[in-house]
């Protein structure tokens, strides 16, 4: 049985892509970055999954999910 993926919170992606806030969000904006997910009312993650495989090959990724996501699948 594969693990579920794990949701990382905006501090941990700026650690582990190096990229400034603002870039993210151009970046996510622009197709270029993996899209937030809305956790609640207030909160929002990444999928690390979609993160590991941006890491892997950022000027490749594309962005492939909706807008507002909201499965962990």
């Amino acid at each position: 049985m594969p693990e579920p993926d794990r949701i990382i919170r905006l501090k941990t992606v700026l650690h582990r892509s190096g990229l400034s806030r603002s870039t993210v969000y151009r970046k996510m904006e622009e197709g270029t970055f993996p899209r937030q997910i809305k956790l609640g009312i207030n909160g929002t993650g990444w999928k690390e999954s979609e993160l590991n495989l941006w890491i892997a090959d950022p000027p490749r990724y594309r962005a492939t999910s909706p807008r507002n996501e909201c499965d962990f699948n």
